[in-house]
Parts: C-alpha cells; structure tokens; sequence
C-alpha cells in the first residue's frame, strides 16, 4: 500500500522520484540519485536548484550529477570483484560522453577508456587516463589513429585484415598489443542500429573468418594479440545474451590455442540499458555483472581452462541517467481535437535520439514539482524540421513561457552526437555536487559557430 507522501506525488513531478537507498543501481531512475525538491517546489541536482542554474548558465543546459556517475563506476568496479575471482578491468565506453570532466572522473574511479576515434583518444590522454587501460576501437581507424594509439601505448581493437597489415607496416621497436573483435553470432531485442552482435554488422570478424584472422596475425612477430572482444548491442535488457556470450568466447580462446597464441584477455562489451520511461525495467548493474561472470566461469570450467583477465565497457548505464536537460518554455499551439505543442529553446541538436532512435523519454517542469499534471502535449524543438519533437504526449501540469523544462536521462549520446543544425550553438554543460555547478563544456557563441568558415577573396 502507498503511502501518503507516494500518493500526493502521484500525477505530478515528484513521481518521478525514488526512494534512496545504499544500493540503488544509478540506471534503474528516471533522475540522478541526488535528485530531490525544495522548499520552492523546485527540482534540486547535486544540491543545486536546476531553475537557477539556468538563470545562471543559460539553456538549453547538460547537468551531470558527479555523485551518480561516481557510484555507478565503483558499483561496476566493486561488482567485478565480488563475482569474479580473477583479473577484471571495467572500461568506460567514451562514445557516450567523451569530455575532459568525464573521462577525468572515470580515470579517478579506477576505470579505463574505451575510444572510437583519434579525438576520443586525444581527449582521454589529456585527462590524464593511463595509456595501458585505453582500448582504441573502430571499424574503419586512420593511419594516424593507429599511430597515435601505439606510440601512446594503448591497446588496439583490430576489427579486419586491413587494420592488421597497416598495424605491422608501422616501426616501432615494442610489440604493438592488440585484441580482435568477433562477431558472436547473439542477437539481442533493441534498436536495429545498435544491435552489433548478430551476424550482419559492420564490426568485426564474422565467425567464419576468425581462424583467418588468427593464422594472418600470427604471421607478424610485432603484433601481440593478448585478448579477444565482443559487443553484442547498446540498452539491452535481457540477461541471456550476456550469460551466453562466455561460452562463445571461451570457445575462440581454445581455437586461438591451435595457431599458437594464448589469450590473456577476454572483453565482453557492454550494452547494459538504461531506465528512460516508466514501462523500462532494466536489470541492475549488480545483476548484470553477476550474469556475466557465471557465463564466463562456467565455460571456462566446462574447458577445464584458467580464468582470463576480464574487461567490461558500460557507457550508457554509467553515466546516462546521470545527467538532465534543462530548457525555457517558449511558445504553445493549440490545435483544437489534434494535439498541443510546446516549444522549448533547444531540440534535435541537443537531443538527437528521438528523432534517430524514435526513443521515448520523459521530462517535468522543475520549478513546479508539485502542480498536478493536467495537460498533454508534444514538446517540439526550435529547428527548422517537422521531425524535430523530443516527446509526444508529454503529461505537464499548465505550463507558462519561462517554466523550466527538464528531460531526464539525457547523458549517453545527446552531447556527444550534439550538432549545429540550424547553427545552434552547442549547449554548455556543468558538473554539480554538494551544491556546487562546476562548468565543464562552455556554451558556444556566433562566433565559434563561423571560427572555422573561410570566404574566398572574390566573395568579399
């Protein structure tokens, strides 16, 4: 039976606060851990009033909750060491938000970094990520990309042959490490453009092709090939895929052995979802590193064979839930017996997963936590396309040009795959803890957006 407080909260914002407890897994809430309402029935973050963050730092505005990132890092990080009694390495997936701030805190929490790109990589090393735990991933790496990474001293995620023939033309006196991705052959019910671990995808060796890859590499003395690797998708609910995948790697690193190379590293991937509605129910972090290590354990018993160092790569479920979007009301259309829209300052560039992944997520108005929600409409962002809608039928309370709107979990993708579509500028981003903001992506002027624009002599 409810209680009073939960009933009172029920049809207003304040629903979509929890309950705080010891354990409580970051991914499974709609809003940061610290997340809570004030005596001004505002939405506080990290201590701080996210109304008057925005009259200080403007909107559309990325808040990230250190707090919740921090605790979803040691609880992977304290996960893996509860369940599997050998080495393990948890890697955060960068790709979800690659920034100093972010891969700085990471780095501190004792996790490594997984990059995709040159600039992924550039960045983790200028936070001060230590070069041994950075994993360079990709299907398609540079020839600088790939120098970049080796004379750093991380380690390469070979995806095909061509990257292992451009790997050992390079000269370098040390061997280069490198792990080789397969595909598993595991489908998983998500996305279609971010399942990676069925058969037809664009990342790495099909099953058919392995023993290729592993006589071809064993031909270049440079190339070290310590670990193999699999993802097989991104907000993924289901555990079985994961419990599974043990058993298929298990069976490669028995292969391997047969053309002389021993395997000291297996890499699961990540792909554990997050909570972005109230129909999503996502397994916790504990759970979902539980599942991984008795898949791998049992087949590595079952192969009567040591345990390999483990490596994991969450980067939606570390920091996802951790950060919320804050905009400004602006204007409302109302078309009698279709819908209502509301408008808000940012849309799309900032927020890009509706209208790619057609993802579904919720939003409050923060300086009314309390106010019954009585109205239903389509927030819409600012840009020049019809297709740009963050929410349908969105339940507010009656809204008022100035309400701060915030849509919560929104740290996975929406930076990182931000543009400047319409020539928006970037929205800023802050970091808040113990009620202080701390800014760590400044807000992009007019003259950023034309920085790099050159006009030729005639056209002046």
């Amino acid at each position: 039976m409810l209680s009073t407080q939960a009933l009172e909260a029920q049809n207003t914002g304040r629903q979509y606060l929890t309950e705080k407890t010891a354990d409580r897994s970051p991914n499974q809430g709609l809003l940061p851990l610290t997340a809570t309402v004030s005596d001004r029935d505002h939405l506080e973050v990290g201590g701080c009033d996210v109304t008057d963050l925005v009259n200080k730092f403007g909107s559309p505005l990325y808040i990230l909750d250190e707090e919740s990132l921090r605790i979803a890092c040691r609880q992977y990080r304290d996960a893996f060491k509860r369940y599997y009694p050998g080495e393990a390495q948890v890697l955060y997936a960068s790709k979800a938000w690659n920034c100093l701030a972010v891969c700085a805190i990471a780095t501190q929490e004792g996790l490594g970094i997984d990059v995709a790109t040159g600039g992924e990589l550039f960045t983790a090393l200028k936070a001060g990520a230590n070069p041994s735990k950075i994993y360079l991933h990709g299907n398609n790496k540079s020839l600088s990309e790939l120098k970049l990474a080796v004379e750093a001293g991380c380690t390469v995620v070979v995806d095909n042959r061509f990257e292992i023939e451009t790997l050992a033309s390079l000269k370098t006196d040390l061997p280069i490490r490198i792990m080789m991705r397969i595909t598993p052959g595991l489908d998983c019910h998500t996305h279609e453009y971010i399942r990676t671990g069925h058969i037809d995808s664009k990342f790495g060796f099909d099953p058919n092709q392995v023993e290729d890859g592993f006589n071809f590499i064993s031909q270049y003395p440079s190339l070290s090939l310590v670990g193999l690797h699999a993802h097989i998708g991104s907000q993924i609910f289901e555990l079985q895929a994961h419990q599974d995948l043990g058993g298929v790697m298990v069976q490669w690193l028995n292969k391997a052995a047969q053309y002389g190379v021993a395997i000291a590293e297996i890499n699961v991937g990540g792909g554990l979802g997050i909570r972005y509605n109230e129909g999503d129910d996502p397994p916790s972090i504990d759970e979902w590193v539980k599942t991984v290590c008795d898949g791998l354990l049992q087949a590595c018993q079952a192969a009567n064979i040591p345990l390999p160092k483990v490596l994991a790569e969450p980067g939606r479920s570390l920091i996802g839930s951790a950060c919320v979007t804050a905009y400004t009301v602006g204007s409302k259309k109302t078309i009698p017996g279709i819908r209502t829209y509301l408008s808000v300052d940012g849309g799309m560039s900032d927020n890009p997963r509706p209208i790619t992944y057609q993802s579904v997520c919720r939003a409050i108005v923060a300086n009314r936590m309390s106010d019954p929600l009585t109205e239903t409409v389509t927030i819409a962002g600012k840009h020049c396309e019809s297709g740009d809608i963050l929410i349908k039928d969105a339940k507010l309370p009656s809204t008022q040009p100035g309400d701060t709107l915030v849509v919560m979990a929104t740290g996975a993708y929406n930076y990182s795959m931000s543009s400047n579509y319409n020539r928006l500028a970037r929205p800023a981003a802050i970091l808040v803890g113990n009620g202080t903001a701390d800014l760590i992506l400044q807000r992009e002027t007019y003259e950023d957006l034309i920085r790099y624009d050159r006009l030729p002599a005639h056209l002046k």
